[in-house]
């Protein structure tokens, strides 16, 4: 069921979000300040173009312990994130989501789209594990 949920993402919206989450990754990585922001729009950027099976954490979550991206930088990062790219991307999925919703098939692929866009709103701290 993952495998056909992935595929028809992948099909209606993934690859183009995943692509923007991509892109914003290069031009983070342009600069050497912005390589922290890169490195998470890559991570995600994978989790966008094939979701299901798939969730986001934060890493403290997973290891137990804070790092540089889920402690006071972190929530820094996360701000400036939001403000220079992060509406962006979340305005690109929540477009999505409602273009989703119009079919009864597209609800749980606006849902994922949802859940992408609040991801957008802090991705710094974040890791993508299986479920």
């Amino acid at each position: 069921m993952r495998l056909i949920g992935n595929i028809l993402w992948f099909v209606f919206g993934g690859f183009y979000m995943g692509l923007g989450w991509w892109l914003a990754g290069l031009l983070c990585a342009i600069t050497i300040v912005g390589l922290p922001w890169a490195k998470a729009c890559f991570v995600i950027g994978q989790f966008a173009f094939l979701p299901f099976g798939k969730e986001a954490i934060s890493r403290d979550t997973l290891t137990g312990v804070q790092d540089v991206g889920t402690g006071p930088l972190g929530t820094i990062g996360n701000v400036l994130w939001f403000i220079f790219a992060g509406v962006w991307l979340a305005i690109g999925h929540i477009a999505t989501a409602l273009a989703c919703f119009v079919t009864i098939i597209g609800i749980p692929f606006g849902i994922q789209h949802l859940k992408l866009a609040l991801l957008t709103l802090a991705p710094v701290g974040k890791t993508v594990v299986a479920r």
